[in-house]
């Protein structure tokens, strides 16, 4: 079970492009404030597309 006030935060990563919800991940909130950016690759794209921090 998550222990209060963890840092640890669950997140969806969604293509640029196409707009699809691909990858889930998790990130530290207190050393990583701002949103994550990250190349991957997306099956509905078939080429590593740019994937962003959904809201």
């Amino acid at each position: 079970m998550a222990k209060k006030g963890e840092a640890r935060q669950r997140i969806t990563l969604k293509c640029t492009v196409c707009d699809n919800e691909n990858y889930r991940t998790e990130k530290n909130k207190k050393n990583t404030t701002d949103r994550l950016e990250l190349n991957k690759y997306c099956a509905t794209c078939k080429k590593t597309t740019l994937h962003k921090e959904a809201k």
